[in-house]
């Protein structure tokens, strides 16, 4: 985002600073989300269609990725790549997050920013929260869905272009 949004540093130090790159960008954020969330929409405005060559995005921030493990070094960043290649997002993975109460936590934070309006926010997961008190070794994924994959080689601009099965719309 450096290279492309030509911002520099400072403008990505806080919450404060980030607020006022947006603003000076000219860019049509939300600017009432947390600092992880403003961070991937700017990135996603000003850097994301300019990654033409393979790229692999590291260092997300902990707001946008609920079940990814925190980063040993900066726990306000979590082990977790994208591939964009063509300006697209190809594949996403992570290192799993396996602290059944870090993960607890997380969930009902997602509640909150869900309750505050955030439709992308998770629910919490009991299910889930009780199978990692059980125990789950350390393990990490990466998906790469064959719609991507259709979409890079179609070039087509969106996913609902090449999805095979549409969602259905509401009954009237």
């Amino acid at each position: 985002m450096l290279q492309y949004g030509e911002a520099h540093t400072d403008d990505l130090a806080s919450i404060e600073s980030l607020r006022g790159f947006a603003k000076k960008k000219g860019l049509k954020v939300d600017l009432d989300v947390p600092y992880g969330n403003l961070l991937i929409e700017i990135f996603e405005e000003v850097a994301e269609a300019k990654l033409i060559q393979p790229t692999f995005m590291t260092g997300y921030p902990l707001e946008v990725s609920p079940l990814a493990r925190k980063n040993d070094s900066d726990p306000k960043l979590v082990d977790r790549f994208e591939l964009y290649i063509g300006g697209r997002e190809l594949a996403n993975g992570f290192s799993e997050l396996n602290d059944p109460a870090d993960q607890r936590d997380r969930f009902l934070e997602q509640m909150e920013a869900r309750r505050k309006g955030d439709e992308t926010a998770n629910p919490i997961d009991d299910d889930y929260v009780r199978a990692l008190e059980y125990g789950m070794p350390p393990a990490a994924g990466e998906g790469i869905g064959i719609d991507r994959l259709v979409m890079f080689f179609t070039d087509s601009p969106s996913i609902r272009d090449v999805i095979l099965f549409p969602l259905l719309r509401p009954q009237k």
